[in-house]
């Protein structure tokens, strides 16, 4: 059911909160940790009834906000006060929030009932759903495949239909990723316009808050909500002095950068553009970028830094373990190279030419975006891989080929479903320019597929 729809069910009073809760909560309990085992969820929130309740008061009363009654999954990395906040890891296993943080406060004050906290790759370093200390969690729509990560259970709630919407977090593909292998749309917006205030950050230069849902207006409406600036959080903008431009709709200049990946992917991606395109009368170019092969050789020098920077306040003391002592391989490869490249005698060699390569990117895509409205291209390029199956470090890191660039450039992004192959969904990627996601939400829609 579209978002809207169930919006509407709710305002007319044809459907409860209490009955919309109850439902996923029933759907959770048959599916989640039995029956399919999807593991997408660690914590359930145990007032979330009695917050629905509460809800369909101030609807009986007019005073609903626009989430009124709407199931919202959370990713155990965002603070949500009385709930562990465990970032999917033995560290903060005991750790329970003291806070909301600004996101959730915001869902709040709409009325959107946070039913619970999601699984996710352990404190977001991964990018297939399997470093969590507390088991994997499989992909509702190809059970064989990764699900994606890091933010694999907030993915996986949506497609499962254990929630309406979820808030994951976004560093380098952390949402478009698993989106694009569940089969949903997730959105990264532009850095610096959702609050980061209560996540617990893996990289504070590139990571945002997002959301995901099953179609681009679900998405949207939960990004309008959890957007603008924050006193407490020094990166905010208030995107409302912002004003974007927007061409008319059917002017729309679609950019396609020569990039690499799966060909089956590339095909069905261009198949999609072509029929959209055609469809609405838009214009489609190609479009040569110098620096764009340098994505991951940027991305993860500066992720290594300030994820090792990051960590630092987990030393057994303050907040439960220290990580070194309790954390997974991934979580630890990183502290180390963190570690390293930071040091006087790399820092030159690594981490600064990555800051450099970051600028260098960012200006491309700024320079780009104003020739065209939107840059177009598949979300993953290939195909996600089987649980069990080894993959190379490299492997594994070229899973963010194509969704690092947007977090480097600071720009909002957003996966779609385009299709399938083999069953196993397939996303496709529209970027556009800084605070532009309204012109990006109105391009998106005309990308869903018709059921």
């Amino acid at each position: 059911m579209e978002i809207s729809e169930k919006l509407k069910l709710i305002q007319e009073g044809k459907l409860t909160p209490e009955e919309n809760i109850k439902s996923f909560l029933d759907e959770i309990e048959r599916n989640d940790q039995k029956g399919k085992k999807i593991n997408a969820f660690l914590e359930i929130n145990p007032n979330a009834l009695l917050e629905a309740k509460e809800v369909s008061s101030k609807l009986r009363e007019g005073k609903a906000g626009k989430l009124a009654g709407l199931a919202i999954a959370a990713k155990s990395n965002i603070s949500v006060k009385g709930m562990y906040a465990s970032c999917a890891s033995k560290t903060l296993e005991k750790y329970k929030a003291g806070y909301d943080a600004t996101v959730i406060k915001k869902i709040r004050e709409e009325d959107g009932i946070i039913i619970g906290y999601t699984n996710m790759d352990e404190f977001a370093a991964g990018a297939s759903g399997e470093t969590s200390a507390y088991g994997h969690t499989l992909n509702p729509i190809a059970i064989e495949r990764i699900p994606g990560g890091s933010s694999s259970g907030s993915a996986a709630a949506v497609a499962a239909g254990f929630c309406d919407l979820a808030l994951g977090s976004d560093t380098g593909g952390s949402i478009r990723n698993p989106a694009s292998h569940c089969g949903i749309v997730g959105v990264k917006p532009t850095y610096g316009s959702v609050s980061r205030y209560g996540l617990l950050d893996l990289s504070m230069s590139l990571e945002q808050i997002g959301s995901l849902s099953e179609d681009v207006l679900g998405a949207e409406l939960l990004l309008e909500v959890i957007k603008g600036k924050d006193e407490r959080d020094a990166t905010t903008f208030d995107v409302k002095e912002k004003k974007e431009k927007i061409r008319k709709m059917n002017k729309i200049k679609i950019g396609i950068p020569k990039i690499e990946a799966n060909k089956e992917i590339w095909e069905l991606v261009r198949k999609r553009i072509e029929e959209v395109s055609k469809r609405e009368g838009w214009d489609v170019k190609e479009i040569e970028m110098r620096y764009i092969d340098l994505g991951v050789q940027a991305y993860y020098p500066i992720n290594y830094v300030e994820f090792f920077s990051a960590t630092r306040k987990y030393d057994g003391r303050r907040f439960g373990e220290k990580i070194e002592e309790v954390c997974g391989d991934e979580v630890l490869r990183r502290i180390l190279g963190g570690q390293e490249i930071a040091q006087a005698e790399f820092a030159g060699k690594y981490y600064r030419k990555a800051l450099q390569a970051k600028k260098l990117i960012a200006e491309e895509f700024e320079a780009s975006l104003k020739k065209v409205d939107c840059l177009i291209m598949p979300t993953v390029p290939r195909l996600p891989h089987k649980f069990g199956e080894k993959l190379s470090l490299e492997e594994m890191y070229n899973y963010d080929t194509l969704t690092v660039l947007a977090n480097l450039a600071g720009v909002p992004a957003i996966s779609v479903p385009a299709g399938k192959i083999q069953g196993i969904p397939i996303g496709i990627q529209i970027i556009c320019g800084k605070f532009e996601e309204k012109k990006m939400f109105l391009i998106a829609k005309r990308f869903e597929l018709e059921e």
